[in-house]
């Protein structure tokens, strides 16, 4: 049944590791930036950021192959950068200019990459869930060989739609990893406040789903979990959950102030347990770089992160005649 909480890590090269710092970093400028650009006006709606959860999506795409699959819900611009779509799309995306993935149209919420597999930030919580053991059955239909990565928060894991498909994904054994990234919070209430159980991933046991706990803020831990997760997958075994304990340093969007915390509670997380830090660490004391080095990295990224930005400004408004383009009904 469910496995306990795993410590062990991959054997990484210096160069995945240097591969692992800077994709954590580009997701942290360039969530910082799109910050900067709200409170600017320049985008508008809704805006989730990822910052403190880079660890997750990076460790679990360094398990994936090409072909696979991703969902996700509405914190979803970390995840679609973890899976190599451009930073200028998806920036301007987030400011409603043509130059979009989704042509101005989506925002935030509701971007998509057919030539990446990625299937969409979705705003109702825990609705993606379903859809994605859906991405998962097309895989087993066609013997493909692909595994689906479908992620949700610890809020949408009190959702019913969610045990409805964790009972046809067990009764099918699809090839789907569920990714519980449990940030402790949801939107403001705490897990302990929320969610009768301490541990979330226990609740596939129901099912006969077999999952276990993984530290969030370690990117190796994850990638090595996620290499588990996957491997069970691809053997026809059926879905396996990962209950990714994980953090975010800013408020559930932009307009949340996060007064259900404390300032102390952020910054000792911050302090103690920040994932880029972390492998910055091991990149230092490793001599597998030098402080030059890493400063390098982060100009480039900042280099990256502000084209992206620029592109997102300059790119014109979707014309008129775009409302009347996809529409399938």
């Amino acid at each position: 049944m469910a496995a306990r909480k795993t410590t062990k890590k991959p054997n990484v090269s210096a160069e995945e590791l240097k591969t692992y710092y800077r994709e954590m970093l580009l997701i942290r400028r360039f969530e910082e930036k799109a910050g900067q650009l709200y409170g600017m006006g320049l985008i508008g709606g809704f805006c989730h950021l990822y910052i403190g959860q880079e660890a997750v999506v990076v460790g679990l795409e360094a398990a994936a192959q090409d072909g696979d699959k991703r969902i996700t819900s509405y914190r979803d611009h970390g995840h679609m950068l973890a899976c190599g779509m451009d930073p200028g799309g998806v920036m301007a995306e987030l400011t409603g200019r043509e130059g979009g993935l989704s042509k101005g149209k989506g925002g935030s919420m509701h971007m998509f990459s057919k030539e990446k597999h990625f299937y969409g930030g979705h705003g109702i919580v825990g609705a993606q869930v379903p859809l994605g053991a859906g991405l998962a059955f097309a895989d087993k239909y066609k013997e493909n060989g692909g595994v689906t990565f479908t992620y949700f928060g610890d809020g949408a894991a009190n959702q019913g739609q969610v045990y409805e498909t964790f009972n046809m994904a067990a009764l099918w054994d699809l090839p789907v990893v569920f990714v519980i990234e449990n940030n402790q919070y949801a939107m403001g209430t705490a897990q302990a406040r929320s969610t009768s159980s301490p541990d979330i991933y226990v609740r596939g046991e129901a099912f006969g789903i077999p999952g276990e706990i993984v530290n969030g803020m370690d990117v190796l831990a994850v990638k090595a979990a996620g290499e588990k997760a996957v491997a069970h997958c691809r053997a026809g075994k059926g879905p396996y959950i990962l209950e990714v304990k994980t953090y975010r340093y800013r408020g559930h969007s932009m307009s949340d102030p996060a007064k259900y915390r404390t300032r102390e509670e952020v910054q000792k997380v911050r302090e103690q347990s920040d994932p880029i830090e972390h492998v910055r660490e091991l990149l230092l004391t490793g001599k597998h770089a030098t402080e030059d080095d890493l400063k390098a990295i982060d100009k480039e990224i900042k280099e990256i992160v502000n084209q992206a930005a620029e592109f997102s400004k300059e790119s014109p408004e979707p014309a008129v005649e775009e409302l009347w383009t996809d529409i399938y009904a």
